[in-house]
């Protein structure tokens, strides 16, 4: 099998490079940036939304990037690949109906972008699959735990409203290449989408307990009121002490965030480790 990899860089894209190289398929991967060299894998350097294509035709395109980015270079490629695993997030779902606007253009945005995916691949023969995961960790490039865990550290405690008892399935981002590898050799997930969390629910304030805990030196939850935490977040954003920190998230916390991965078990035999996170997870800087 001949891969192309875009999104190669980021949090999935780097475990996607190393579980491809290791079962033997043939790698091109693409960044906008140089980068450094990796056995079994030939980079390419372009931008999606610009210019530049692969150097050979792939089989394959995974897609661990933006879903903007792949169609634009689907857009004016000279290649047609037969498979496109694409991931895209389940905030297409979960964040429709947020307070936040923001969050909602988001969501519509994902859902335009698999639509136009979709129907980009029917209109010439490609076949492909959607991967939605939900609170993606596993080496420090999310912007959800690594968050958490980067604020931890800055002050040794992280507070939290007390009702903030949602249940969440964090998901680690090796699981999901695994996933995506075994999607592109099945006709199991030919057009097809999938939800894809982690091997566990537990609720958001045990979420931050074991990624706090977990780092070197632990850190500590302080938990307020919700009256008193919502005070203390508008004022930390107000200051930029953090950012992206509306209303939405707040209502989220409460929130149960809990997806069926039924169909991929079935499909893709996804069986993802349960939320036991590692420093390692959280790189410091």
């Amino acid at each position: 099998m001949r891969a192309l990899v875009l999104g190669a860089t980021g949090q999935i894209g780097r475990f996607l490079l190393q579980e491809l190289v290791a079962h033997g398929v043939e790698v091109e991967a693409v960044s906008r940036d140089a980068q450094s060299l990796q056995p079994g894998v030939g980079w390419r350097r372009f931008d999606l939304y610009v210019q530049g294509d692969a150097m050979q035709r792939p089989d394959v395109v995974f897609s661990a990037g933006p879903l903007d980015g792949l169609l634009a270079w689907l857009s004016r490629t000279r290649h047609r690949p037969a498979r496109i695993v694409a991931f895209s997030s389940t905030s297409a779902a979960t964040k429709q109906d947020s307070p936040d606007a923001a969050e909602r253009e988001l969501a519509l945005h994902l859902q335009r972008c698999e639509r136009a995916l979709e129907m980009h691949c029917d209109a010439r023969g490609i076949g492909w699959t959607i991967l939605r995961p939900t609170l993606v960790y596993g080496c420090g490039l999310d912007a959800n735990l690594s968050r958490i865990a980067a604020l931890a550290r800055r002050w040794r405690l992280v507070p939290l409203p007390s009702d903030a008892v949602g249940l969440r399935q964090p998901v680690h981002a090796h699981d999901l290449a695994v996933c995506a590898r075994v999607a592109a050799n099945t006709g199991k997930s030919l057009r097809k989408r999938y939800d894809l969390c982690g091997g566990e629910a537990l609720s958001y304030l045990e979420m931050v307990r074991r990624t706090v805990a977990c780092l070197q030196p632990p850190a500590r939850i302080l938990l307020l009121p919700p009256w008193l935490f919502r005070g203390v977040a508008h004022l930390a954003a107000r200051l930029r002490v953090v950012t992206d920190f509306g209303p939405g998230m707040l209502e989220r916390m409460r929130q149960d965030l809990v997806f069926d991965a039924a169909a991929a078990a079935r499909d893709l035999d996804w069986s993802p480790r349960p939320f036991r996170p590692e420093p390692g997870n959280f790189p410091d800087g």
